[in-house]
C-alpha cells in the first residue's frame, strides 16, 4: 500500500507545482517613476520593463489585444507598443497632460482626458490627428466609451460630474453631479447601465445610459467600518457581468461586487494606495497596482486569496494584462 501510495502523492505534488507555476499572461503596471514593469501573472516574476516617456499612467489595448497604449502624460502623448514584440511601433500627440483614456470598439479612436486643459480629445488613430476636443469640468480624469460605439462618458474630479457626449458628433448631452472627486467610468449591460467611482465619497453612482437617470448609488462605507478612508478608484468587470471589482484606493483593499444588487461579496488586502486594477483573460487572477508602497497584489480568484506581492517601487499606478 506504501509503494502505491507514495508515487501517487508525488504525482499530486508535481501537478499541483507544475499548476502553480503556469503561466497564460503577463501583466502591463505602469509607474509613475517612468516605466512600465512586466510581470509575469502568475509567479510574479519581473520580466522587463517599457522605457516610456515621463510619467505613465493610463492603459489600455486595441480591441485584436495586438497594440498596447499607454499615455506618456508629462510628454504629452500615447504611446503604441506591439504587445508581443515590446516594441514601441507610433506616438501620437495627446494634447496636454493625458490621464486616462477609452479606445474605440471598431480601434479607431482614442478618447483621452486632458487633466489640466479641461478637455476630452477626440483622436483618430489611423492619422495621428485630434479631430475634435470637448470642453468639460476642470481636471477631467475618467474616461470611457459604449460597447456600441456611440456614448463618451468622462468625469471631471474638481467640478464632481459625470459629463455624457455624443461619440458621433462631440455634442455634449449633458452633466450629472455625483460624488466627490468621480475617477472612473464602466459600462454594464451593453451600452445600458454606465457606473461611476467617486474616490473621496467612496460611492459608485449607477446611471441608466440612454436617460442619464441615476438608477442607485452603492456606498462602500455601508460595508467598511475601518481606520483607513473608504475609497472607491478603479472598476473593472467580469467578462459575464456578473462581478465588479473595485480600486479601494487608501483603503488598501479591492472589493468584489454583485453586480445586479451592487452588495459587496469578498475583499483582499493590497499594498498602499490602490489606484488601478486588472483581470487576467480567463478571470483566474486579478491584479492591484499600489503607488504608496511600490507593490503589485496577485490576487487567486478561485482560491480567494492573495497569491503574491510583487515589490516594483517607483509609484506603480495601474495594470492591465495580455494573455500569451
Amino acid at each position: 500500500m506504501k509503494r502505491l501510495f507514495l508515487p501517487a502523492l508525488f504525482f499530486a505534488l508535481a501537478c499541483c507545482q507544475g499548476h502553480q507555476m503556469s503561466s497564460n499572461d503577463v501583466v502591463f503596471v505602469s509607474n509613475e517613476a517612468g516605466h512600465v514593469s512586466l510581470v509575469d501573472g502568475a509567479s510574479g516574476r519581473i520580466e522587463g520593463v517599457l522605457a516610456t516617456g515621463p510619467r505613465p499612467r493610463g492603459m489600455a489595448f486595441s480591441p485584436d489585444r495586438r497594440t498596447f497604449y499607454v499615455a506618456a502624460s508629462q510628454a504629452n502623448r500615447i504611446e503604441a507598443w506591439d504587445v508581443r514584440s515590446r516594441k514601441l511601433v507610433r506616438t501620437y500627440d495627446a494634447g496636454t497632460d493625458p490621464e486616462r483614456f477609452a479606445i474605440s470598439p471598431d480601434g479607431r479612436t482614442a478618447y483621452i482626458a486632458n487633466e489640466d486643459h479641461s478637455a476630452i480629445s477626440f483622436l483618430d488613430l489611423p492619422s495621428g490627428r485630434i479631430t475634435r476636443e470637448v470642453k468639460v469640468g476642470p481636471e477631467p480624469e475618467g474616461v470611457g466609451v459604449s460597447p456600441d460605439g456611440k456614448l463618451v462618458v468622462a468625469t471631471s474630479e474638481t467640478a464632481n460630474l459625470a459629463h455624457f457626449i455624443d461619440a458621433g458628433t462631440g455634442k455634449l448631452l449633458d452633466s450629472l453631479p455625483v460624488g466627490s472627486r468621480p475617477r472612473f467610468v464602466l459600462f454594464l449591460r451593453g451600452s445600458r447601465t454606465v457606473w461611476v467611482s467617486s474616490e473621496q465619497r467612496g460611492t459608485i453612482t449607477v446611471f441608466d445610459a440612454a436617460t442619464r437617470r441615476v438608477l442607485k448609488t452603492i456606498d462602500l462605507t455601508e460595508t467598511f467600518d475601518i481606520d483607513q478612508p473608504v475609497q472607491a478608484v478603479e472598476m473593472r468587470s467580469a467578462p459575464d457581468e456578473s462581478r465588479v471589482y473595485v480600486a479601494m484606493g487608501r483603503a488598501n483593499r479591492v472589493a468584489e461586487l454583485d453586480a445586479a444588487s451592487g452588495k459587496i461579496l469578498r475583499w483582499w488586502p493590497t499594498g498602499e494606495r490602490t489606484w488601478g486594477i486588472g483581470l487576467s483573460s480567463d478571470m483566474s487572477r486579478l491584479y492591484a497596482a499600489s503607488g504608496l508602497s511600490g507593490t503589485l497584489t496577485i490576487i487567486d480568484l478561485t482560491r480567494g486569496k492573495v497569491m503574491e506581492t510583487v515589490k516594483l517601487g517607483g509609484r506603480p499606478w495601474g495594470a492591465v494584462a495580455a494573455a500569451r
